[in-house]
């Protein structure tokens, strides 16, 4: 067992240019200050209804809205005991996806993997001929968008198109590391649950998942004998449809807080969201290139996480903790087994290619580049 460790009222403020969390403006901090209020009173229906149909906005769906206090693994455990019956497709190409693969298995379904090697996108041929094969059929098809280990970003665009065909086949997205800065039109590709985490790109304090749910992912789910108590559609819509509200205790100050930086969002708009961190993303990657490389295949980047290979083969943790303690910026190694290989930076949230490039001087001076 760890050793207690005292928590002190002191530490060096750090800019975060993680893959989450990341950077979070100070009025949005500042709105978890407000007086504490019951989760069952009518203030608690005005907050929680303005945070859902804000969202709703923002993303631009008419699917239902859930936010439930949790990390967005909630998710992947909800998502898969209210869809899957017998067995779902999940595609692994980094350590989220075989996480994903990995859940569901915990939880007694079947799944069959398309395996890829990491660093590699997935390829919607991949996924036709898996789905025409399959003697049984799939309940979901499980997918991450953006793979935070690898730096991949995954055509779940072209994937939902081809799942039109599969009517009986449900598409579930984990879009935790980048929904919020890199837009997707969820009706129109067919995504029946697409879920995050609020401290990612939507630059909030942890503590709070998000998922829409088409109106077939409801009725399936309500086809089912079994399926998620805290992240049952039925169970947290049917509520919010009677009173508004969630149906068990929410972290009420960071709901405060998803207020604020969500009204901060809608001025945006997604598409303005969508743009500047595909610049932030342009920016990274020509930098990479030209001290570096990049470890993602070509043409799949992330729009929110870069994923660099260590050609120079600079000591990445010793890189990473003197420019924590010289220039009081955090970014992150690579994931798992590609630690030393690789390291991320997060350009997400409410960075800039300003803000970045203060970090890439950085680099630039520690590494001597």
């Amino acid at each position: 067992m760890s050793k207690k460790r005292e928590y002190k009222d002191e530490y060096p403020d750090k800019t975060l240019y993680l893959p989450g969390p990341t950077e979070v403006p100070d009025n949005v901090i500042d709105a978890m200050a407000e007086p504490v209020f019951g989760h069952r009173m009518d203030r608690m229906t005005d907050l929680y209804t303005t945070i859902v149909e804000d969202t709703k906005e923002f993303l631009g769906t008419q699917n239902d809205v859930i936010i439930l206090t949790a990390s967005g693994t909630e998710f992947w455990e909800a998502t898969t005991l209210n869809l899957v019956e017998d067995r779902m497709l999940v595609p692994t190409s980094g350590a989220f996806s075989e996480r994903q693969a990995d859940v569901a298995e915990r939880l007694g379904k079947g799944v069959d993997r398309i395996a890829y090697e990491w660093g590699t996108a997935v390829k919607p041929d991949d996924v036709r001929e898996a789905l025409e094969t399959s003697d049984e059929g799939y309940d979901v098809v499980g997918m991450v968008m953006n793979e935070t280990s690898t730096g991949v970003r995954n055509p779940v665009e072209e994937i939902g198109d081809l799942l039109g065909e599969y009517p009986d086949t449900h598409f579930v997205v984990d879009a935790i590391s980048c929904l919020g800065g890199d837009l997707v039109d969820i009706e129109a590709h067919n995504i029946d649950c697409i879920f995050t985490s609020v401290q990612k790109a939507f630059a909030m304090p942890p503590g709070l998942a998000v998922c829409t749910v088409s109106d077939e992912a409801y009725e399936r789910e309500v086809q089912t004998e079994a399926s998620s108590w805290y992240g049952g559609f039925r169970r947290c819509l049917d509520y919010y449809d009677r009173k508004g509200q969630t149906h068990s205790t929410p972290a009420i100050p960071i709901m405060l807080a998803y207020r604020k930086q969500m009204k901060r969002m809608l001025e945006e708009t997604h598409e303005g969201r969508d743009e500047r961190h595909r610049e932030m993303a342009a920016y990274t990657r020509e930098w990479a290139r030209e001290h570096f490389d990049l470890y993602p295949e070509e043409g799949y980047e992330s729009q929110t996480v870069t994923c660099i290979e260590n050609t120079q083969g600079i000591n990445v943790a010793e890189t990473i903790e003197t420019v924590s303690e010289e220039y009081d910026m955090v970014f992150s190694n690579g994931y798992g087994d590609i630690g030393e290989e690789t390291f991320r930076i997060g350009h997400m949230g409410e960075h800039t290619v300003e803000s970045i490039e203060a970090l890439t001087d950085a680099i630039e001076d520690v590494a001597d580049l």
